[in-house]
């Protein structure tokens, strides 16, 4: 059997080669990893999945499920790298004998996709890279633009930069101690040297005074296109043509609709350095009260272990005061009621010692010193590549020019190689944690009585013994996305029925979540609500065997056999 591969960490992986570390997963450790196409991406790429489950101890399907997923957005590769070490740490956490990772892939799975974009990582990752938000496709139309300024790679270093042109009307100047750096005009300033920055491109039909910045041909954004409060692209910005129009969203919502043992789910995505928790649409006084519970302690445990603030998306986390955005989060949680976050991973204000500031906010104001504050870590800590320094290049259509500025793409949008392995470190403490606290149902007892010469008395007994309820979340079990425990008798021939039906669906399992504290005014009635029984009386010879099952959604799927005697 061939050796468990090692993933780089320092480096992306283009399709073909994380296809071939996938495929080597699986061939090295074929006992609990097994790799599946789930769809294919617009491009024809094949979308990864990694089931990763003891397969001795039971199906995946079998199992209560943990969703994880990666580079739904092209440029944020770090996403894929993460999903990757967790995958690393699973393997060797669980060869090695780890208790956490022994426990959690005996009686769970973990479905991993690393990248659920491969059309766009691909391009992100070219020779001559170009950085859209999601998907290769051409939306909303499919001409190429005709006039205006495409973000591009002119010079062909593999980055791009942003330009500098003198021009008296320019919203921008140097700093006075710190020339490199460009700083705002002041309000009513006049008489000084400025500067128009554009992004790096080139320019069609260019009549020497207006530039444009063309919006990618390719506009659609992935994580706009979820079912789950979906809106048309003039209220929400790459939504696609209809939900789930695009066959990667469409991959993911097939493949999680068609396994309700999924109960939980995280989304990886850059940057910002944080942990993003429902809801996306709603307030915290308008979410199901459990679960805003529920929700922030499972969040807090991830800001503890992880160094990463968690925080609300509709409080903390919005584009625009006035705008709300919908994907994954809406869809996984708000309409299935599982668990989910999104983790924005990388944060370089923090890295250059910025810790007071307001994620989305600092974007659109923030004091000067903050820039100091990077540069100088650009330059000391990232060799001075995360700010170029301005040099002069003679551009196509504008002439001489200074190229220069932020490498968006290898140093804000992604750690820089040095750092990627302590950014995805951060997390499968975490993520062990909250695999470990699905619901998980076992046999409690089986067993048979007799009632006369060949009538029996069948009982079996299950319980939830995972932290949380067998539902996950009240929102799904208001809403019925989730059923109750279903206990099944299999009859084999001469065995009938007396009293029972074949199929009978009991309440559902509470966890050992507690509800409140010890001391709390009223002790809760759920004393046992985590157990449940079926009962049915039955006519068959003795000696004869009987098969009996329970189901629980989220909480998988358990068997067991008695025999009349």
């Amino acid at each position: 059997m061939p050796a468990t591969p090692v993933p780089r960490f320092d480096q992306f992986y283009r399709y073909a080669e994380l296809t071939r570390l996938l495929q080597d997963y699986a061939a090295a450790v074929p006992q609990l990893v097994s790799l599946r196409s789930i769809g294919q991406s617009f491009e024809g790429r094949d979308i990864w999945l990694l089931a990763i489950t003891n397969r001795a101890t039971g199906n995946d399907t079998d199992k209560p499920g943990f969703w994880v997923d990666g580079n739904i957005h092209a440029a944020e590769l770090t996403a894929c790298t993460a999903c990757l070490y967790w995958l690393h740490q699973l393997v060797s956490g669980y060869q090695a004998g780890d208790s956490h990772a022994v426990q959690l892939l005996d009686t769970r799975v973990v479905y991993i996709v690393p990248r659920l974009n491969p059309d766009g990582a691909e391009l992100a990752l070219a020779d001559k890279p170009r950085h859209i938000r999601s998907s290769t496709r051409p939306y909303p139309f499919d001409e190429e633009p005709v006039d205006g300024l495409t973000i591009e790679d002119v010079d062909g270093d593999g980055r791009m930069l942003s330009m500098r042109i003198p021009d008296p009307h320019g919203p921008y100047k140097k700093h006075p101690s710190e020339p490199r750096l460009m700083v705002a005009r002041e309000p009513g300033e006049f008489g000084g040297q400025y500067y128009r920055i554009v992004p790096e491109g080139t320019l069609k039909n260019f009549d020497g005074f207006k530039i444009t910045a063309n919006p990618d041909r390719e506009g659609l954004d992935l994580n706009r296109n979820f079912p789950s409060h979906w809106r048309q692209n003039f209220e929400q910005v790459g939504a696609g043509p209809f939900p789930t129009s695009e066959p990667e969203v469409r991959a993911m919502v097939a493949f999680i609709t068609e396994h309700p043992n999924i109960g939980a789910a995280v989304s990886f995505h850059t940057h910002s350095g944080v942990i993003l928790r429902p809801m996306g649409t709603q307030s915290d006084d308008d979410m199901t009260p459990e679960d805003l519970w529920m929700i922030k302690r499972l969040s807090e445990h991830g800001a503890r272990l992880t160094g990463y603030p968690a925080v609300s998306i509709w409080h903390d986390f919005k584009y625009h005061p006035k705008q709300v955005v919908t994907g994954t989060q809406d869809w996984v949680y708000e309409h299935l009621g599982a668990l989910f976050w999104t983790v924005e991973i990388w944060s370089p204000n923090k890295e250059a010692g910025i810790t007071d500031y307001k994620w989305i906010e600092w974007y659109r104001d923030h004091p000067i010193e903050d820039d100091l504050k990077l540069l100088k870590w650009s330059d000391e800590q990232c060799e001075g590549k995360a700010y170029v320094d301005w040099y002069s290049y003679r551009h196509p259509q504008l002439g001489m020019v200074e190229f220069g500025g932020w490498d968006r793409m290898n140093f804000w949008r992604n750690p820089p190689p040095h750092l990627r392995e302590r950014e995805a470190a951060r997390f499968p403490a975490w993520l062990m944690q909250i695999g470990l606290s699905l619901p998980k149902l076992e046999v409690l007892r089986a067993e048979v009585r007799a009632l006369g010469a060949d009538t029996w008395r069948i009982r079996f007994a299950v319980a939830n013994s995972g932290y949380l309820p067998a539902y996950v979340t009240q929102r799904a079990k208001d809403r019925k996305t989730v059923r109750g425990t279903v206990f099944s008798i299999h009859l084999p021939d001469g065995v009938s029925l007396v009293t029972g039906k074949e199929r009978v669906e009991a309440g559902h399992l509470e966890g050992h979540a507690p509800k409140s504290s010890l001391q709390a005014f009223l002790p809760s009635r759920e004393v046992t609500g985590d157990r449940a029984v079926a009962e049915w009386v039955v006519r068959g010879a003795r000696g004869t065997a009987v098969a009996l099952t329970a189901v629980a959604d989220r909480a998988g799927t358990v068997r067991t056999e008695v025999t009349l005697d």
